[in-house]
Order: structure tokens, then C-alpha cells, then sequence
């Protein structure tokens, strides 16, 4: 069935937003298998290595045909995904911001500014956060404040995942107002004390973003909320444990355990959860 391979897909690809996603009601869940469906191939096909860029553009021309069209695509991935865009009323320059992120990630490149930071995050990230919002039908006020948790939980990934970058040839995290020439391990060494301050100024930047998004939880119906907050929590909780050693960031990929996330969810779904505090 379609639907088991878009779990698949989601549950392969996201311990933390898969278990989250499980305390939505079917319908809503659904919906949601079929987002990430679509933007998690996307994303592996400019991750994995080797890179084919004729593969991602294969996928996205035929994307862009299908929707134009009208027809079938001929990839479950795809037609679920444009059938939910239009039931949905996404706005198509989304998705078009979405997929020329990941183009750009064709490129082994870095990025030496904030502000290239985030027109990247915009697509990559931000638009997600807009999916989400239309796919829960929440009030258009609510979109700036979806855009910001997008952006939030991205920039936790680019600190989480300073290594695996580092091997794609990738920095996302700018070094401007930092003695620091590289996110390598070894420049880490050389300067340890820049290196962790710097890191923690990034979480700080990421704390910021999130107490703005935390602002539109009044818009999200309850039964929505709970999956939300859980997610939102558990990225809370990475950056707190790369804030306590910046250098585990060389270690391993912070992810909260499968436990950790549904006790958390758990205790939202009884009322006796707070938010985590940042």
C-alpha cells in the first residue's frame, strides 16, 4: 500500500518527528507520512553518497510535469504528495523554495553569512513548517510562527550534524565573528574554547527562534499540539545535551531514544508535561 510506504519512509528517515507524528489522529497522520514521504526522497537523493544530480533532477521535472499536467507521475511518492497539495491548498512556490534547497545541496558548498543561512533554511526548513500548518488547517496568523519552528529545529540539525557535513564537503553554520577557519574536529581541538563558545552562541541563536515560534502554539488545536510540542521538546533536549559538550557533536548524532519520545508525549497527552524550559 501507498501508505505503508510512506511510514516506512517517515520511520526510516526520523525517530523524532516519526514517533511525535503518532499522537496525531489518523487522518492528520496520514497527511503527514505523505509530506515527509515526498521531502525525505527529495533530501536523499542529494544526501547519499555517491551523489547522481541526474537523479534529483529526473525527480524533480517529474514532479513539476505531473503538477502542471495534471497526470499521473507514475511515483506514489510524488502523486501523494500533489494530491495533498492541492486538497491542502499549499502554496506551489513552497514546494519550488523546498526543492531549490536541496538543489543547492548538489554543491558542496558553505556558507559564510547568516542571511544566506537563511534563505536556505527558508526552503529547506521554513516551508515545512508552513505545510505542517496548512495540513492541521490552522489560521493564516499562525504561518509566521509555524515558518519559525521550521527554521528552529533545522538550525539544531546543522550543529547536531556538524560531522556529517563536514564529510559532504558542507558547512551550514557561518564563522564570522569567531577565530575559527573550519567545524573540523581538528580545528575544534586546536581552539577548544572557541570552539565550544562558539557552539553554544549557535544554540543560543536557535533558543531565540524557538521561544518566537513557541508563540503560536495558541493557534494549534490541542489534539494537534501534543505531537508539536513533543517534537519541540525533544529538539529542546538535543540542544541541551550538545550545550553541556560541544564536542560530542564529533562523538555521535544527538537523538532522543524512541522511549524518551513517547513518555514525553505520553505525559503532554495527560496534561502533566510543561514544555521544555529554554
Amino acid at each position: 500500500m501507498v501508505a505503508d510506504r510512506h511510514e516506512y519512509i517517515f520511520r526510516n528517515g526520523s525517530t523524532t518527528y516519526y514517533f511525535s507524528s503518532r499522537f496525531f489522529p489518523p487522518q492528520v497522520r496520514r497527511d503527514v507520512y505523505a509530506l515527509y514521504g515526498f521531502v525525505r526522497v527529495a533530501d536523499n537523493l542529494v544526501d547519499y553518497q555517491p551523489v547522481d544530480p541526474h537523479q534529483f533532477h529526473d525527480f524533480r521535472s517529474l514532479y513539476a510535469h505531473s503538477f502542471s499536467s495534471g497526470k499521473s507521475s507514475g511515483d506514489e511518492v510524488i502523486d501523494a504528495f500533489i494530491e495533498l497539495q492541492k486538497r491542502k491548498h499549499f502554496d506551489p512556490a513552497w514546494t519550488e523554495a523546498f526543492l531549490d534547497s536541496m538543489e543547492h545541496d548538489l554543491s558542496k558548498s558553505t556558507f559564510e553569512t547568516i542571511e544566506d543561512v537563511l534563505t536556505y533554511i527558508y526552503g529547506s526548513a521554513e516551508v515545512i513548517g508552513l505545510f505542517m500548518a496548512r495540513i492541521m488547517d490552522l489560521d493564516e496568523a499562525s504561518f509566521p510562527y509555524a515558518a519559525m519552528l521550521g527554521r528552529a529545529m533545522q538550525y539544531i540539525n546543522f550543529i547536531r550534524d556538524i560531522a556529517e557535513d563536514n564529510g559532504l564537503g558542507r558547512r551550514y553554520l557561518p564563522l564570522l565573528d569567531t577565530p575559527l577557519e573550519a567545524l573540523s574536529e581538528k580545528e575544534a581541538k586546536k581552539n577548544p574554547e572557541a570552539f565550544s563558545a562558539f557552539i553554544r552562541r549557535e544554540i543560543e541563536r536557535y533558543q531565540g527562534w524557538q521561544k518566537e515560534a513557541a508563540k503560536g502554539y495558541s493557534y494549534i488545536p490541542r489534539r494537534y499540539r501534543i505531537p508539536i510540542m513533543t517534537a519541540t521538546d525533544m529538539y529542546c533536549w538535543t540542544a541541551s545535551q550538545i550545550a553541556k559538550d560541544p564536542f560530542i557533536v564529533f562523538e555521535s548524532q544527538v537523538k532522543p531514544p524512541k522511549f524518551r519520545i513517547l513518555r514525553k508525549g505520553v505525559a503532554h497527552l495527560l496534561g502533566v508535561a510543561l514544555s521544555c524550559s529554554i
